[in-house]
C-alpha cells in the first residue's frame, strides 16, 4: 500500500472504528470490520477515482464489511435485554458465549483528538444506546447511525447502501419508531469537566475498594442495575446490590481499581480482586459505570478479562510494592 493512501485511510480509522461498533456491539468484530474495509479499499483504489469523497467512499466499504458479518439471527444483548432482574441469592448461571453480548470499547478506539467531536459522539456510544440498535434490522441499522449520528443526506445514504434516496426516509422513520420503543431517554451522560460527576466517581472508588456497603449504596439510584456479561444475571435496586456484592460477590472484597481512560463515553476500571496471595491482585473485570444526574444508574462488570483486559492495555495483575 502506498503511503497515501495508508496515511488517508488511517485518518478515519477511529471514527470507521466507531462506526462499526454500534453496528456489531463488539470492539474486537470493529476492529476486524475496519482492517476488512482497509484491505478492500486498498485493492480498489486505483478505480476510486475520486466520485464521492474519501470518506464516503471507506464509510460505504465498512457499511457492506458490516452488513457482511451481520448475516445471521444473532443480535447482540445486554443481561437486561434478556430476563428479568435476578434474586441476589440466586445461583450463579453458566456463562453464555462471548457474541451474545454487548462488550464496550475503549475510548481511545472510539474518539478522536477533538474533544468536541468527542462530546458529540459520546451519546451514541453509550452501553444503552448500542444495545437499543441491536433491535434493527441490519440495514435499518446502518441507515439510522449514517442519518442520526453521522449526519449523513439522504442521497449519501442511499449511495452508500446503494438503494433509493424514499427507500432510505421510509427505512429511518421504521428504525426511529423501533428505537422509540426500546431505547431510554439519554440521561447518563457524563462530561469529566463536571466536578460533581468526578467526585462521585472517587466516592465509587473509594466505596468499593473499602467494600463499605452503607457508602456504595448510598450513590445509587434507586433501580440501579448490576450486570455481569457473560453471566445472564443482573440486579436491580441498591439493597439487592448491596445483598449480592455481600453474598455471591464477596469475592471481591478488597479489590483495586484501576481507573481508565474511560469506555463507551463513560468513567471504566480494570478491576483486580485479590488473589489469595498477599500483596496479588488478579483480574476480575471491567468495569463501567452508567449515571443518571446525581447518582450511578448502572455497574457493567464484563468478566471476560483474557480478551479485554488487552484490549485496555492493562497488566495481567497486580502486585503490591515493597
Amino acid at each position: 500500500m502506498n503511503d497515501f493512501a495508508l496515511t488517508a485511510f488511517e485518518g478515519h480509522r477511529r471514527e470507521l472504528c466507531a462506526y462499526a461498533y454500534r453496528m456489531l456491539g463488539s470492539s474486537f468484530e470493529a476492529e476486524d470490520a475496519v482492517q476488512e474495509t482497509f484491505t478492500r479499499a486498498w485493492k480498489a483504489y486505483d478505480s476510486f477515482e475520486g466520485r464521492a469523497s474519501l470518506r464516503s467512499w471507506l464509510y460505504r466499504i465498512t457499511t457492506n464489511v458490516c452488513l457482511d458479518m451481520l448475516d445471521g439471527p444473532q443480535r447482540r444483548a445486554r443481561p437486561m435485554d434478556l430476563s428479568g432482574p435476578s434474586r441476589p441469592d440466586a445461583p450463579l448461571p453458566a456463562p453464555q458465549p462471548e457474541y451474545v453480548w454487548i462488550e464496550p470499547i475503549p475510548n481511545a478506539l472510539a474518539f478522536g483528538a477533538d474533544p468536541a467531536e468527542a462530546a458529540g459522539a459520546r451519546d451514541t456510544l453509550r452501553l444503552a444506546f448500542v444495545a437499543a440498535c441491536q433491535h434493527l434490522p441490519a440495514t435499518q441499522r446502518a441507515i439510522l447511525i449514517m442519518r442520526e449520528v453521522l449526519r449523513f443526506s439522504a442521497n449519501e445514504t442511499a449511495a452508500a447502501l446503494t438503494m433509493s434516496p424514499a427507500s432510505v426516509n421510509s427505512a429511518l422513520q421504521r428504525a426511529r419508531a423501533t428505537m422509540a420503543k426500546v431505547h431510554p431517554a439519554a440521561t447518563d451522560d457524563y462530561d469529566e469537566s463536571n466536578a460533581e460527576q468526578r467526585k462521585l466517581v472517587d466516592e465509587y472508588v473509594k466505596a468499593f475498594e473499602s467494600y463499605d456497603m452503607t457508602a456504595l449504596t448510598a450513590l445509587l439510584k434507586a433501580d440501579v442495575a448490576l450486570s455481569m456479561p457473560p453471566l445472564e444475571l443482573w440486579i436491580s435496586g441498591p439493597e439487592h446490590v448491596a445483598a449480592f456484592m455481600l453474598g455471591a460477590g464477596g469475592a471481591c472484597r478488597g479489590s483495586r481499581l484501576v481507573r481508565l481512560a474511560g469506555a463507551n463515553g463513560a468513567p471504566a476500571f480494570g478491576h483486580y480482586k485479590p488473589a489469595g496471595e498477599p500483596g496479588l491482585w488478579t483480574p476480575w473485570s471491567i468495569t463501567v459505570l452508567e449515571f443518571d444526574g446525581p447518582a450511578i444508574a448502572g455497574l457493567n462488570f464484563f468478566l471476560d478479562t483474557e480478551r479485554l483486559f488487552p484490549l485496555f492495555d492493562l497488566p495481567a495483575e497486580l502486585r503490591e510494592t515493597v
